[in-house]
């Protein structure tokens, strides 16, 4: 693949219910506030939430994370239900010489059981294989984090098998064990209504 640098990004995404867009700068505060909102069980599965953020801090991230698009480092979303930002997914450690992609995802508490992250990530599969022209897709989570792990099965993704003990739980709960799921390419996925880019924004 030539640089992904020079690869178009149409943006934001559009679904029946949501808008996923890159963080900007700005975004920190409404992401603070749903981590914030959210962080009890944030904390127990995601490593970056070892202790909740300072509105600075998020606000760091976000800039950062605004870089890293920029330079294709890492494909951060964020979700957007009207004006709350209500959680966040993504296609992260990129091999771009396939290219593969590994998306991943939080919600917030309070939306959760909704639909919501099913719908982003039906979404963000699509977008990978149809505008970054991916081969495989991966998503990855710990055996006992039950919501996870029904989104791949939802979407039709293969178990290809268990990780037994290779890693450590978050904050020193232990060790788990790591359930992968992957797609390489875009057959039997629910229907869904998404746009992306010029034709989002012509509707």
């Amino acid at each position: 693949m030539n640089n992904p640098i020079l690869l178009d990004l149409p943006m934001p995404i559009k679904t029946p219910r949501l808008v996923l867009r890159h963080p900007m700068p700005g975004d920190g505060k409404i992401l603070n506030s749903s981590i914030q909102a959210s962080f009890a069980e944030l904390t127990q599965w995601m490593p970056w939430a070892e202790k909740m953020p300072s509105e600075r801090e998020s606000e760091l991230f976000c800039r950062e994370d605004y870089a890293k698009w920029i330079l294709r480092e890492d494909l951060t979303l964020f979700l957007f239900f009207g004006s709350q930002l209500i959680g966040g997914t993504g296609l992260h450690r990129m091999n771009w010489s396939v290219p593969s992609f590994e998306i991943g995802y939080w919600l917030r508490t309070d939306v959760s059981k909704q639909g919501f992250m099913t719908e982003a990530v039906n979404a963000v599969t699509r977008y990978a294989f149809e505008v970054l022209k991916a081969k495989r897709l991966e998503i990855k989570c710990d055996s006992d984090n039950i919501q996870s792990k029904k989104i791949p099965e939802r979407l039709g993704f293969q178990y290809e098998g268990t990780l037994h003990q290779n890693d450590f739980k978050c904050h020193g709960q232990g060790l788990r064990d790591t359930l992968i799921y992957s797609r390489i390419n875009s057959q039997g996925l629910p229907d869904i209504d998404v746009k992306w880019g010029s034709a989002f924004l012509e509707m």
